[in-house]
């Protein structure tokens, strides 16, 4: 059974020791986020501030829905000590159906319970925080989903971007030039100079949240993904003034129009590869033209900094399958691809069942043509466990040739902005560099040549293997 929403979910959180509730008194400015901060970088539970300073009890912010990888494991229903493998295979497993969503009456979705629409329309009315000291203003977008739609083809994609407050019925945002939604915007909206509808939800159910970060192809609409993941359909209902479908069961949702015209002062703000990222620039700008909310709403907020937290864990799990299924399209003999979120968009570890330079090469190729680049590559032989990063790091420093096995290509107009070490320049004309280690045995060596690995299951014979094994308690050992 899926979790309709928020709510639902933090019944399960709370029941397997994952939620905290604050009754004390907390501030917008600055104190929620650097709780929300502090507990990610503890490892510690799902956060929901109860009473905000400034704001009538009833409304809340919550910090950290699946930021834990055992949290992920309890929005697609499993137990919460799964390990990440695991999380992986039931995900890639899911992903190979998809539900359309189902659309519910307006009168029957919960997100509907409260509407303010033009001039009744006021940002200021949620306590939207004010996460990082040196951020260009208060974000009541950072764990969202932002829908909209092609209109020449009628597909709908969800995205998640950051929105910023700028008065109170303009949003002003920064989506990646790279993201779909610039795509669409630049491709159908600005050359007949005309806005694009757009909506942002806050506070839909887990799944849904995790399938926004997706790097799923053009014309392939998340919604239908979720709905596949969760195992039923997502309730959605038209918005009020724009032509978009939305989650029905959402906390807040912002109707908008992108304009073609107008851009406004956003950022900077402390992004998900632990940095803050740059200064005050030009984002684009969003009229605000209702707002849809429930009873006691509650703000979903991520404290993005150092990882993990919930936007790198979600694009950890999501970006690692899409990139396992692109490679295995262009002919790569993957076993496994993983993602660490400690480097996320930065770092990839690729498993193949045979390596080698030819190999390693069509990795690189398959990085660098990507949409949304990531940069660092290490590719591994099958019997090293993509996983864990101990057997990672040690095919790394023993296999990879620093002179034969470091192959790397540089490419302009489609690398990640936000990537720390590229100089501002870089940035500014989106010019990066791909590198592949290749850490693998080069196949053409005889196999009396290739070293044996000394681990507990590569250097004993499977009878000693097993009398271990079957002895290990009686050794006194756990």
């Amino acid at each position: 059974m899926a979790f309709k929403d928020h709510r639902d979910f933090f019944k399960t959180l709370e029941r397997e020791g994952e939620l905290v509730r604050i009754t004390q008194e907390v501030d917008w400015d600055l104190e929620v986020g650097a709780i929300g901060r502090r507990v990610y970088e503890m490892g510690g539970p799902c956060l929901l501030f109860e009473k905000i300073k400034d704001y009538p009890n009833g409304f809340r912010i919550s910090n950290g829905t699946t930021g834990t990888w055992s949290r992920v494991a309890l929005a697609l229903g499993l137990s919460k000590d799964t390990p990440v493998r695991e999380i992986y295979r039931v995900y890639e497993e899911r992903l190979e159906r998809k539900i359309p969503p189902r659309v519910i009456k307006k009168e029957e979705a919960p997100c509907k319970e409260n509407i303010m629409i033009g001039d009744e329309v006021d940002l200021y009315k949620f306590p939207s925080p004010m996460i990082h000291e040196g951020d260009g203003g208060r974000y009541i977008g950072t764990w969202d989903i932002v829908v909209c739609k092609d209109p020449e083809t009628g597909w709908t994609n969800w995205g998640m971007y950051r929105f910023m407050v700028h008065t109170k019925d303009w949003l002003t945002g920064w989506p990646q030039t790279t993201s779909h939604l610039a795509m669409i915007f630049n491709e159908r909206y600005l050359p007949k100079n005309q806005p694009m509808p757009v909506a942002i939800v806050i506070g839909a159910d887990p799944i849904s949240h995790i399938m926004a970060t997706a790097p799923l192809r053009p014309q392939e609409s998340e919604v239908d993904y979720a709905g596949g993941v969760r195992g039923e359909p997502v309730e959605v209902v038209p918005c009020e003034t724009i032509d978009l479908l939305v989650p029905a069961h959402a906390e807040i949702v912002i109707e908008g129009e992108l304009m073609p015209d107008k851009i406004a002062p956003e950022g900077p703000f402390g992004e998900y590869p632990g940095y803050r990222s740059g200064t005050m620039c030009q984002g684009v700008a969003v009229k605000v033209k209702a707002v849809t909310y429930r009873n006691n709403p509650i703000l979903t907020m991520i404290s993005l900094g150092m990882p993990p937290d919930d936007s790198s864990i979600a694009a950890s799990l999501t970006a690692a399958v899409a990139m396992k299924k692109g490679l295995l399209r262009r002919g790569v003999p993957v076993t496994d691809v993983y993602v660490p979120p400690e480097g996320v968009t930065h770092l990839v570890i690729v498993g193949v069942k045979k390596g080698g330079v030819e190999i390693a090469r069509k990795v690189l190729d398959y990085f660098t043509a990507r949409r949304v680049m990531t940069n660092k590559h290490i590719v591994v032989d099958e019997d090293v466990d993509v996983f864990n990063m101990t057997e990672v790091l040690h095919a790394f420093a023993t296999k990879c040739h620093p002179g034969k096995g470091i192959l790397y290509e540089w490419y302009e107009g489609r690398a990640n902005s936000l990537t720390p070490f590229y100089s501002p320049e870089e940035r500014k004309r989106l010019k990066g560099v791909s590198v592949v280690f290749d850490s693998t045995w080069p196949p053409e060596w005889p196999r009396d040549i290739v070293p044996i690995k000394a681990s507990f299951k590569t250097i004993y014979p499977p009878e000693v293997q097993e009398k271990v094994i079957k002895n290990w308690e009686k050794y006194g050992l756990k």
